[in-house]
């Protein structure tokens, strides 16, 4: 078993005159999406092969096309959400991506009648395309509209030999897990370990009604205004392979030394995992 590492296009908000920053030299995978325009993916293609890359793609592939519609309208309508995304998918196969992720299951309010009948159609849905275009699919559940945990407790409540059946893969955003359900993360993650198959790491600085994500890093562990998320962390570390992919934002303004730190300690917590496993 061996993880690996990554960066996020979110580290720089797929801004195209950051690209190389993506291609950290201790890493040989990225995850993003919201590209500007298909010729600054194209750019991007063409750094990744250059520099030796493997990457997997975080829908949308273009900026301003639907993030969160597949179940429920929230910016498109479903139906036009699925075709967008097929598209993604087909393309995306074509070009070698090692994995598509969606954010699935999202809906408005947590009421919905029959919701577990609502979300088993779209993972029939997206079951066809994994199978049609050959590309891992991998459904990353998020917290709802004014941060709400719905959505996450929906995948939890969700019978899990369903998702045996799909053969879909799924990523655990940590800040997402633990604005969601606090403490109570391992109830959450034992059921869904055998599907885990990337992981969205981040601290959170809670800033009034907003938040942040910012890189994990040790200083955080023990501070009051942060989560400590080393027991996470080690959690996943255990069972199958995955991708740890850093997803802070530019938005704290961490400096080069502070990420490098964050990459080492990460490095350090999945290897001692490792050893012990």
């Amino acid at each position: 078993m061996v993880h690996e590492l990554g960066f996020s296009g979110s580290t720089i908000m797929s801004n195209p005159n950051r690209f190389q920053q993506l291609f950290n030299s201790r890493f040989k995978h990225v995850e993003i999406g919201e590209f500007p325009s298909y010729s600054d993916f194209e750019s991007f293609l063409k750094l990744a092969k250059k520099n030796g890359y493997r990457y997997g793609v975080h829908s949308p592939l273009i900026r301003g096309e639907s993030k969160y519609d597949l179940l429920d309208f929230i910016s498109f309508e479903p139906e036009q959400a699925r075709q967008q995304f097929e598209n993604e998918v087909r393309t995306l196969s074509m070009l070698g991506a090692a994995y598509v992720l969606v954010h699935f299951p999202f809906i408005k309010e947590s009421s919905i009648q029959d919701i577990n009948v609502k979300v088993e159609e779209g993972l029939s849905f997206l079951n066809r395309l994994q199978e049609s275009y050959n590309i891992p699919i991998v459904c990353e559940p998020k917290l709802g509209p004014s941060m709400s945990p719905h959505n996450i407790k929906v995948v939890h409540d969700f019978p899990k030999y369903l998702w045996e059946t799909y053969n879909l893969s799924l990523c655990i955003d940590i800040g997402d897990y633990l604005l969601a359900v606090g403490d109570e993360w391992p109830v959450y993650l034992k059921k869904l370990e055998p599907f885990i198959r990337v992981v969205h790491l981040h601290n959170i600085l809670i800033d009034g009604k907003k938040y942040i994500w910012v890189p994990p890093h040790p200083a955080y562990e023990e501070s009051q205004e942060y989560f400590s998320i080393k027991p996470i962390i080690e959690y996943l570390a255990h069972g199958q392979a995955k991708y740890f992919i850093f997803e802070h934002t530019p938005h704290s303004r961490p400096s080069d030394q502070f990420v490098n730190e964050s990459i080492s300690w990460i490095d350090s917590v999945l290897s001692c995992m490792k050893r012990d496993n």
